[in-house]
């Protein structure tokens, strides 16, 4: 059994009455999304797509071959959902599955990708994009800091999330063949820290963990790590500077015709012949 690090059932509520519904996160990743999914030559006839929300998840896509339609599905909030942490979609022939932004919200993230990986046909492609493990590190630093000053000892207030190092292990652990992990940072700029947690805030991303500390934080802690934000993560033009980390995943279904690694002992000339002898 996974350990239990997020409160989904708090996810989803928070998702179905956050204050805004312009996800300027998940708008971003699916224009990189349809980019990637644009230089890829296959014939696309089956496709699902999983996210948080369904209603902000598209229902059509293509590939360099054409277009094709999604079956959408909700792992969190809204028409259409589906267990993440026990998934079963209507069909296991998919010749391609999306996830946007859920990876970073399942409690067994191995066993979510293997899920992903039986409902693909043979040669079927997974593509996800979670929010990856340098995201927010000056939030968690100034919270980090500010609870150590003022109670002497650390409060759970930011998921840890998955890093890019540990992506490609994912992968091959739920048996995808052909894995590919890359990662795209960004510096997101706000007017001040305080905005930053506003933001966080209306898009219902504010503290998931089911071992955070039930009481409100005071006006004074919370000040407090405002301040020591602004002290030690602002841009040269004084706003307040946050990382955000998209991480980027793809592995295909095994196949008899996917290119294998070669056989220990296989080679046909040695690293010396190779190197004329020297060394």
């Amino acid at each position: 059994m996974a350990p239990t690090i997020f409160d989904r059932p708090l996810l989803a509520r928070r998702l179905t009455r956050r204050a805004s519904a312009d996800d300027w996160v998940t708008r971003h990743v699916l224009d990189e999304f349809h980019e990637r999914l644009s230089l890829i030559t296959r014939d696309v006839e089956k496709a699902a797509i999983l996210g948080p929300d369904a209603t902000l998840l598209p229902d059509r896509g293509a590939t360099a071959n054409g277009r094709f339609t999604f079956e959408t599905f909700a792992t969190l909030a809204g028409p259409e959902t589906v267990d993440a942490e026990n998934l079963e979609l209507p069909a296991s022939d998919y010749q391609l599955i999306a996830s946007v932004l859920d990876l970073q919200a399942v409690n067994n993230v191995p066993s979510y990708l293997e899920a992903l990986r039986r409902h693909l046909a043979p040669d079927g492609l997974m593509m996800a994009a979670a929010i990856g493990g340098r995201s927010l590190t000056e939030l968690r630093d100034a919270w980090l800091a500010a609870d150590v000053e003022m109670s002497g000892g650390v409060v759970p207030r930011v998921a840890p999330m998955i890093d890019v190092r540990d992506a490609g292990n994912l992968l091959q652990r739920a048996g995808f063949g052909l894995p590919v992990t890359d990662v795209d940072t960004h510096d997101v700029l706000y007017a001040d820290p305080l905005a930053l947690m506003n933001d966080l805030h209306k898009l219902g991303a504010t503290n998931p963990l089911a071992a955070r500390d039930p009481r409100l934080t005071s006006p004074r802690r919370l000040m407090r790590a405002a301040e020591i934000y602004a002290e030690k993560f602002s841009a040269p033009d004084g706003r307040a500077r946050a990382t955000l980390e998209i991480l980027w995943l793809s592995g295909w279904a095994p196949h008899e015709s996917q290119q294998k690694p070669l056989q220990p002992g296989s080679a046909k000339a040695s690293l010396k012949d190779v190197l004329g002898g020297r060394g």
